[in-house]
């Protein structure tokens, strides 16, 4: 459903593949470039490949770590809030804040230990999750592709990228996949 006068955004990548890159830096780099030199971004999409979620493991979680961080983050939402009240008091000011940042360490203390406790052991470790592409296609729509390639081939002689060559040579375009009709089984 789209709304009338607004176009509907198909998430689907179309178009040509200019560059395949290691990194995204590397693909938004080409596309910074292609901004540079005044080609109608617009048409270009990146799309990262072999996406694959990957939890990097930043230590052991115990009760004073778990206590530690609910104490702290409570500490800051006081802090927040202990400003807030403090911007409309027409007394001291600093008492709305030490009790702002007061009551927020003890609530931040006790829902950190709760928490902790929930888990019952089952996670008792702290991570980061971040989603990565093993390579990032950069493409542009068939119209403007060899426009596009002839600056990315100017970009890769200056060194900034370094673009991964085609496993094969003459790339198909991506294309949206067609999709057929469900037919109803016969009885």
């Amino acid at each position: 459903m789209t709304t009338q006068g607004m176009p509907s955004m198909d998430p689907r990548p179309t178009g040509l593949t200019i560059g395949t890159y290691d990194t995204y830096r590397e693909a938004q780099r080409a596309v910074d470039y292609l901004s540079d030199e005044k080609f109608p971004v617009e048409h270009t999409t990146i799309v990262g490949n072999n996406l694959r979620q990957v939890e990097k493991i930043t230590g052991r979680l115990t009760w004073s770590r778990a206590l530690t961080a609910g104490l702290a983050s409570g500490a800051w939402f006081g802090l927040f809030v202990g400003l807030l009240l403090g911007l409309f008091t027409n007394g001291n000011w600093l008492a709305a804040l030490v009790t702002g940042v007061v009551l927020g360490a003890f609530f931040g203390l006790v829902f950190g230990g709760l928490s902790y406790a929930q888990s019952a052991g089952r996670r008792d470790f702290t991570s980061r999750t971040a989603v990565v592409a093993t390579t990032y296609d950069v493409l542009c729509d068939f119209k403007f592709a060899e426009e596009a390639r002839n600056h990315l081939a100017k970009l890769a002689l200056k060194g900034e990228v370094h673009p991964l060559l085609p496993d094969h040579p003459g790339q198909q375009p991506v294309q949206q996949p067609i999709q057929q009709p469900l037919q109803q089984p016969r009885d």
